[in-house]
């Protein structure tokens, strides 16, 4: 089972080139959880999950990392606890799907360690479940769009932290698969108890798969908590200028979102 660490973030202040994308958030990971952000498009969903990440330095406030600034922390040890998946990753040049997802085993390398069958059997796990096993071989750069979506999520898997974060995991994946790496992400949280947060555009998937939801807009957290507690009509008009419905998920009793477009409200126009 996974260590119980505190992710948190404290008075964050972020941005781009002068321009303030979260002026002041507070933020409590919930140890042991699975999470999930949304909002929309430039709410500062990616940016608040690369401030968490460490990719980001605050221009005020603090990322806490049990109790430590994170940025304090050596590289090394933040990435035996703490895993990203980026939105857009680049492989090297010509690597193999293999020595990509064995990049994830690095943070468990020490000055002196070799690799070792702990190491090739966290990798074959890792191609294992996200189905890419066949594809051990091949060049990263011959691959589909959803192929190496999947690689990626192997390599982050592979790294084998408590905390897992990610940045819509779920781009260029086709539904079946998309449904494929959320049931694995939840399975792992299951299992192993490790911390997962991630960033989804489908507010559907997001409601259906989340512990606990944190429903951004423009660069504030609004409501967070239980899908069930914050997924109401008001609070998805605020967030997302969209009127819809909100009922129960048929499959999973998760809130399930039924937007009501223009041609749709009762005597839609014709």
């Amino acid at each position: 089972m996974s260590t119980v660490h505190e992710l948190r973030a404290a008075g964050l202040r972020l941005g781009y080139d002068g321009r303030v994308v979260i002026p002041d958030l507070d933020l409590v990971v919930p140890d042991g959880k699975v999470s999930v952000i949304v909002g929309a498009n430039a709410s500062g969903k990616s940016t608040l999950l690369r401030g968490i990440a460490r990719l980001m330095k605050p221009e005020a406030g603090r990322v806490l990392l049990d109790g430590r600034d994170i940025h304090s922390l050596p590289t090394a040890k933040v990435a035996t606890v703490l895993g990203l998946l980026p939105q857009q990753p680049l492989a090297p040049d010509g690597i193999t799907v293999a020595d990509l997802v064995g990049r994830g085993r690095h943070p468990h390398q020490g000055w002196f360690s070799q690799w070792s069958p702990a190491d090739d059997a966290a990798v074959a796990r890792a191609l294992g479940a996200t189905d890419t096993l066949a594809l051990a071989d091949r060049r990263v750069d011959e691959l589909s769009g959803g192929q190496r979506q999947r690689v990626w999520i192997a390599m982050a898997l592979a790294q084998e932290t408590d905390i897992l974060l990610l940045d819509e995991p779920t781009t260029f994946l086709d539904v079946a698969h998309q449904i494929e790496v959320l049931d694995l992400l939840v399975e792992l949280n299951r299992e192993r108890g490790t911390t997962v947060v991630m960033v989804l555009h489908d507010l559907n998937l997001a409601a259906r798969y989340a512990d606990h939801l944190v429903v951004m807009a423009e660069g504030r957290i609004t409501m967070s908590g239980r899908p069930a507690d914050v997924l109401t009509p008001a609070v998805v008009f605020d967030a997302f200028r969209l009127d819809c419905l909100v009922i129960d998920d048929p499959v999973s009793g998760a809130p399930l979102i039924v937007p009501r477009g223009r041609f749709h409200r009762g005597g839609a126009e014709k």
